[in-house]
């Protein structure tokens, strides 16, 4: 054998030795996975929780008397930690999923594959695109849409017949006239797949409805006390309240622009923008799971004369949001038929 041939198999004799270790704990680890998520199933099903950031979990976990499940606390995937408990008697697996619709998307599905849930609950804060609404309101849309599913195009350019919307930029020009090369935005639907479906075909939709049985029990948590005051010398002018039954659109976009937000309220009638409501909505239903959404109003998109005041105003609506989530958690309790 050749001098450098020799060296090459000498190499591949020893890197299929460290690969050895690395393979069996790999394999170790999956089956230790594996046992673990039998053991959390064997005790469900669980209701699942899903919000998105550390200013909405730590809201949830100072209101929320949250019982660790002792032998099996959490379970570590991807990244992500899901937590086994309880909340107000009921067994629940709660994640924090991330920003934005691929990560909520991805950790939903991640759920409803590997846990034994019955439904989900998605909750957090969002941008309000809605005058007739305040900051602190809790909303319990009974519809989403993606409105970030762009075509943009050339000024002028013909719209396909399958396009739900179109933004002309040059409307917004500043004087008046001309045109504008940004052109124009056309929104598309989603192509939505599901178990109800046809395999390896889709179905094009604009609006996605969380389920309408919940949505009937949430219409009782209107009329509930929820909180006006960031601190004691920082309150809200109005009592905020919840709202049920209006619409809300997710984008991969944070929202802060007052054109864009009139434009999304009167083509859409939106009442609130986040950044992935629909994702964790679409997911949901592709897979036949009850779903339910709970956004608190943290800002007014753009809406407002000088800087955003998300920074201001996040844990007072992560707050009301959360107290409303565990009030609608005890009506589930309350009412076991809703369960399904």
């Amino acid at each position: 054998m050749p001098k450098m041939g020799a060296k090459l198999f000498a190499l591949l004799i020893l890197l299929s030795f460290l690969m050895i270790p690395c393979l069996s704990f790999t394999n170790e680890k999956k089956k230790s996975l594996g046992i673990m998520l039998r053991e959390i199933n064997k005790n469900g099903p669980y209701l699942g929780l899903i919000t998105v950031y550390s200013a909405e979990e730590d809201a949830f976990f100072a209101a929320a008397h949250f019982k660790n499940y002792s032998r099996y606390p959490y379970v570590d995937l991807s990244g992500r930690r899901f937590r086994v408990g309880k909340v107000e008697g009921k067994k629940v697996i709660y994640l924090r999923c991330g920003v934005g619709m691929v990560n909520a998307a991805a950790a939903t599905q991640q759920m409803v594959d590997l846990f034994d849930v019955y439904g989900l609950i998605h909750f957090g804060v969002s941008g309000n695109t809605n005058s007739s609404l305040s900051i602190g309101d809790v909303i319990i849309p009974k519809e989403f849409a993606n409105t970030g599913l762009w075509d943009w195009l050339k000024p002028n350019a013909t719209v396909s017949s399958t396009i739900v919307a179109k933004l002309d930029v040059e409307n917004y020009n500043m004087p008046k006239g001309g045109n504008n090369s940004l052109g124009r935005i056309a929104n598309r639907p989603e192509q939505f797949y599901s178990e109800a479906g046809v395999p390896n075909t889709f179905q094009q939709k604009v609006w996605f409805q969380v389920t309408s049985k919940w949505l009937q029990l949430a219409t009782t948590l209107q009329g509930m006390q929820l909180e006006q005051c960031v601190n004691s010398s920082i309150c809200l002018d109005d009592m905020p309240k919840v709202v049920v039954g209006l619409k809300g659109c997710t984008a991969n976009i944070f929202l802060d622009n007052g054109a864009y937000r009139d434009f999304l309220f009167q083509t859409f009638g939106v009442s609130s923008s986040d950044m992935e409501s629909t994702a964790v909505l679409m997911t949901s239903l592709s897979n036949d799971f009850p779903i339910i959404v709970f956004r608190g109003l943290s800002d007014l998109a753009g809406g407002q004369n000088g800087t955003n005041v998300i920074d201001l105003f996040q844990s007072l609506a992560s707050s009301n949001v959360a107290k409303v989530v565990l009030q609608f958690i005890k009506l589930l309790s309350a009412h076991s038929h809703f369960q399904s």
